[in-house]
């Protein structure tokens, strides 16, 4: 069996590989190297390895490992991919782990996710096949960051199978029983172009668009006034406008308007139920007016997740971490885990305040932290 790099060594050769997703293709890269060095690293440790192409896109891949055998089992949890970047907002180059005198280690991912898979290797390492009474399972995803395609397609394959799962996003080692579902949407108006010296000769799509805004502000309030969960800071679902583009000149009348935003759902809320109530209410309001209107998915969606807080692992989770568990507005790969019938949580190093900006950093002890915390929770559940 080969030696194992120490954790640092691991996550500074994953933050050292690009694996960038993204729905704009101008930044989507492969997952391929850090899956076949995550493959060789699995192997070496004595676990049974399979790499996954994704169905359509096989520059893509997950990975699944496995060490020991029976029922029930333990599965770790985390995505390979990371968000795009803007480098000149970076004190160091984020492709490079560069650590600090105070334990910080700054680099792209390291935080989310990278360093939680350095921490579930050494957790995985103190074990022997035969000491294990049900399996432990490493699971590394592709395009969490964008799509969750990695994540769909286990789902679509019903691998793994399991009793338990944790997702090692980062949390501050605090499990997390419960977060919000995810809609990112996209609407089209159209209007007729026209000299803006009279406006009888076209269809301005962005007055279209503030009427729609309004509509969405008003369902917006609509939810919330249904819709309450106390386990949450924010504890309403919440839509953000983000992004609105449309026009090219002050004197022509705007042909056409884009708007895309999101949707955070609470657990019990229907994520298809809810993005058909918001294209019904649109199609409503727009009926007979002289634009066109179309609302577009820019991803599948996430479900909000949620996992009984007496549950057999969050019990055990808080018991370790002494910490209690809690609800996050962040999205994860968790309820696709829970709808392969495990109890899931979500437990990692790090802070999920430094993922998706500069200077993402995770920290030695929160590595070592976690492993310990991995290793006991196999010792608990599986060995």
């Amino acid at each position: 069996m080969t030696a194992l790099p120490d954790s640092v060594e691991l996550v500074r050769q994953l933050v050292a590989e690009p694996s960038v997703s993204s729905p704009d293709p101008r930044h989507d890269r492969s997952n391929r190297t850090v899956i076949d060095r995550l493959a060789t690293w699995c192997e070496d440790a004595g676990l049974r390895v399979e790499v996954l192409p994704l169905p359509g896109a096989p520059h893509k891949a997950n990975l699944v490992a496995t060490i020991g055998d029976g029922p029930g089992g333990l599965v770790l949890a985390g995505h390979t991919d990371t968000v795009p970047f803007d480098e000149a907002g970076w004190a160091t180059d984020p492709f490079e782990l560069v650590g600090t005198d105070d334990g910080r280690l700054y680099g792209l991912g390291s935080a989310d996710m990278k360093g939680f898979f350095a921490s579930a290797l050494h957790a995985i390492r103190r074990f022997r096949a035969g000491t294990l009474k049900a399996p432990v399972v490493l699971v590394a995803t592709a395009d969490e960051e964008s799509t969750m395609d990695g994540a769909r397609a286990l789902l679509e394959s019903r691998r793994p199978t399991a009793r338990f799962a944790i997702v090692g996003e980062p949390t501050g080692l605090a499990p997390v029983h419960a977060h919000k579902g995810i809609l990112m949407e996209q609407l089209t108006i159209g209007g007729r172009s026209g000299h803006s010296s009279d406006p009888s000769l076209g269809v301005s799509a962005l007055e279209a668009m503030h009427v729609a805004m309004s509509e969405l502000i008003a369902f917006r309030a609509e939810l919330q006034a249904a819709h309450h969960d106390d386990d949450f800071a924010v504890a309403s679902p919440t839509l953000n406008l983000g992004r609105i583009e449309g026009g090219d000149s002050p004197n022509r009348i705007c042909a056409s308007c884009q708007l895309t935003f999101d949707l955070r759902l609470l657990p019990g809320m229907d994520l298809d139920g809810t993005r058909n109530a918001l294209r019904a209410r649109l199609a409503r309001r727009f009926d007979g007016e002289l634009v066109t209107i179309a609302v577009d998915s820019l991803v599948p969606g996430v479900p909000p997740h949620t996992t009984a807080k007496d549950g057999e692992l969050v019990h055990a989770l808080e018991s370790l971490t002494g910490q209690s568990s809690r609800a996050v507005m962040f999205c994860t790969e968790a309820p696709f885990f829970a709808s392969l019938g495990m109890e899931t949580v979500v437990c990692g190093a790090g802070s999920i305040d430094v993922a998706h900006q500069p200077n993402e950093y995770t920290s030695r002890d929160g590595l070592d932290a976690a492993t310990e915390l991995y290793a006991q929770t196999i010792a608990r559940f599986c060995a």
